[in-house]
């Protein structure tokens, strides 16, 4: 598929686009599905009579926000050139914004034509030919107990430590040698077995891709990722469709490892300074914990083997 932006596909009953670089569009979808959730009792309004649209009316979030209707109705046409942080800080307060989607709403009045917001962020300048430099390999590498591995916000995995590598053996088995969680998760029937929670994978992979389409929305493989998997997943379509977002930097993730069995690790992602839209992400587990004597059998696997799975091989019981 070409880095053309726009990924049509067939869907029962009509025809979708789905389009990472109309930021109008997103503008759009995201106000008016953000402005659908809420009710007027969560906004503190009581309202009279019957309604025919879900969630608040237009006027009514234009008074939370302290706008006109007319300013508030060019807004979520899109046209999002000009407007204030001022402004932004008020409609994020009036729909009830998490930090996620207050962050998302900025970055697409970021990349909105015109705006006067346009430089106040550093571009992220990743590419499929990054390469780690020497140093941060070797970093990696120093840590030995614990996997590690970096990447950047389109779900590219970009370089990994040996336990890192042998924890996503899986990844790196894909034959287009571009190891993507995204295209891993919709795509790969793997990810059902690597993730048992996989409806949690799938909504943060999704959410993490929306946040990137509103940073960059320009991105030519972001638009050629989020096209192959609109073109090819319906559970990528509909989750696609709803614009949630989602930032997580730190948690637990529950993996089921062909190897070693079941692994619950507890991660920290860092952002590398140096490098724009690159982050590392360590995972380690409760010590003396099942996990963490799995972690270890995982060391000792990795340190025997060249990390290749046979998808076919099943974990211990």
């Amino acid at each position: 598929m070409g880095c053309t932006g726009r990924a049509s596909h067939r869907h029962p009953g009509h025809r979708r686009l789905v389009r990472v670089d109309d930021n109008r569009a997103e503008v759009r979808d995201f106000l008016t599905t953000r402005r659908a959730r809420i009710t007027p009792e969560q906004a503190g309004l009581h309202p009279h009579g019957s309604r025919r649209v879900p969630g608040l009316r237009r006027g009514e979030v234009a008074d939370l926000a302290g706008v006109s209707v007319e300013y508030y109705a060019k807004l979520e046409r899109g046209d999002l050139a000009g407007v204030s942080a001022a402004v932004l800080e008020a409609l994020a307060s009036a729909l009830q914004l998490e930090d996620a989607e207050r962050e998302h709403l900025f970055d697409l009045a970021r990349a909105a034509v015109g705006s006067s917001l346009l430089n106040s962020r550093p571009r992220r300048r990743t590419t499929r030919t990054w390469q780690p430099s020497q140093a941060l390999q070797w970093t990696l590498d120093a840590i030995r107990d614990a996997p590690a591995a970096v990447g950047n916000q389109r779900g590219d995995l970009l370089a990994t430590n040996h336990l890192g590598r042998a924890l996503y053996s899986d990844l790196y088995a894909d034959p287009t040698g571009r190891p993507n969680f995204s295209r891993f998760t919709f795509l790969n029937p793997a990810a059902r077995r690597f993730y048992p929670d996989w409806d949690y994978f799938a909504d943060i992979s999704v959410a993490m891709l929306h946040i990137e389409a509103g940073r960059n929305p320009r991105d030519p493989e972001l638009h050629e990722l989020v096209g192959e998997l609109s073109t090819r997943s319906e559970e990528f379509r509909d989750r696609w469709s709803a614009h949630n977002v989602r930032i997580h930097t730190a948690g637990t993730k529950h993996y089921r490892h062909p190897v070693v069995g079941d692994l619950q690790l507890v991660y920290q992602t860092l952002d590398l300074a140096g490098e724009p839209g690159i982050a590392m992400t360590v995972y380690t587990t409760e010590p003396g914990s099942p996990s963490h004597h799995a972690l270890q059998l995982l060391a000792s696997w990795a340190a025997s083997t060249h990390v290749t799975v046979d998808p076919g091989v099943q974990a211990p019981h």
